[in-house]
């Protein structure tokens, strides 16, 4: 199987409007199977930066394909690229300090209402 994906294997490229699938060169191939030895499918914040870059690279060359149901025997995926826009970060509201003062006025609150 490795064999056949070396040969005519393609990346698919997760997107949010579907699949699409990259046709990377031969030394490219064998790069992109080691990548993929152990998992099918990998977010692109995880990979290397020179994996990033080599998808990247293939993107822009518009090395893209078509790959159709019958197609897919004939070209095996080699590994699946999620591409998940990043998640915003979340700014959190600035906490007051706790001071001695203000937790002796709660315990003596607590002891007046017991």
């Amino acid at each position: 199987m490795w064999i056949e994906k070396l040969a005519r294997g393609v990346l698919e490229l997760d997107t949010p409007i579907g699949p699409r699938y990259l046709e990377p060169t031969f030394f490219q191939r064998a790069r992109l199977l080691w990548t993929f030895r152990n998992f099918f499918s990998l977010p692109q914040q995880v990979l290397h930066a020179n994996e990033q870059r080599l998808i990247d690279r293939l993107t822009n060359e518009n090395r893209f394909v078509s790959v159709s149901a019958e197609d897919a025997y004939e070209r095996p995926i080699i590994g699946r690229v999620e591409r998940r826009p990043p998640l915003p970060a979340k700014v959190l509201p600035m906490r007051k300090p706790v001071t001695a003062s203000s937790r002796v006025v709660e315990e003596g609150r607590e002891a007046a209402s017991a």
